[in-house]
């Protein structure tokens, strides 16, 4: 509450007439307590933002904000706007080229590039070195440690699955570097919770695509909104009738 209270007021000052460096700190620090509260795509578009004009170096390093920046961004970002803004970002291509002071970023290259070009058995070593070196000791990503890396995990199941229609539940667990008993695992869990779209077929071994009907869906939201106008406007007009 004290944070929101004074972001706001910062805010509210900065409209009155702040500089271009205050407004650009303010965005910092916006960002990392997005991240802190678990709003990840929010704090994924202002680390963006940051990354040019970065000078809280009070806040945190620079390298810092190119680690927080490709991990919010991995998790908000879809493939061509993770290419765009920070496979072809120069400012973090350059810290992750030079794998940071003490090497401390070469693990997050390892992680961004794993997922982008679908070496998934990389990427989920990389997600769990990433959860026992870096995550569980950032008092900002500390807390949601299991919350992301399930999330990465989904991300990275729906980008395997996706462009097919039935997938062999070996060969799923070979690319992912896993048994079959995880994978069969991990999918029941998010076909329970409606995370995924699939049905796994145990005798024939096969995942089972069932991709949903966006045009359906919004549909039959359409529907449902206009019933729910059309009666407040009756209930309205019998208001104003009597």
């Amino acid at each position: 509450k004290v944070i929101n209270d004074n972001m706001a007021k910062a805010k509210q000052l900065m409209e009155q007439g702040g500089d271009w460096e205050r407004k650009n700190r303010l965005r910092s620090y916006e960002a990392l307590h997005k991240m802190a509260i678990r709003d990840f795509v929010g704090a994924a578009a202002l680390f963006l933002e940051a990354v040019p004009t970065f000078g809280s170096y009070e806040l945190m390093t620079y390298e810092q904000l190119v680690f927080y920046t490709v991990v919010t961004t991995l998790f908000a970002l879809e493939r061509p706007d993770l290419k765009k803004k920070v496979i072809r970002c120069n400012e973090v291509q350059e810290q992750l080229t030079g794998g940071g002071k003490a090497g401390d970023l070469v693990l997050v290259r390892e992680y961004l590039h794993a997922y982008y070009e679908c070496h998934y058995d990389q990427f989920f070593q990389a997600l769990a070195r990433l959860e026992e070196q870096r995550f569980v000791f950032d008092r900002y990503l500390s807390p949601h440690v299991h919350f992301y890396s399930r999330a990465m995990r989904l991300r990275a199941y729906l980008q395997f699955l996706t462009p097919y229609k039935t997938v062999r539940i070996d060969m799923m667990a070979r690319d992912f570097g896993v048994s079959r008993a995880f994978i069969d695992r991990e999918l029941h869990a998010l076909i329970a919770a409606s995370s995924i779209h699939c049905k796994i077929d145990a005798i024939r071994g096969v995942i089972e695509m069932n991709h949903p009907d966006s045009k359906n869906h919004l549909y039959k939201n359409l529907i449902k909104d206009g019933d729910i106008l059309l009666n407040r406007i009756q209930k309205l007009a019998r208001v104003i009738n009597a």
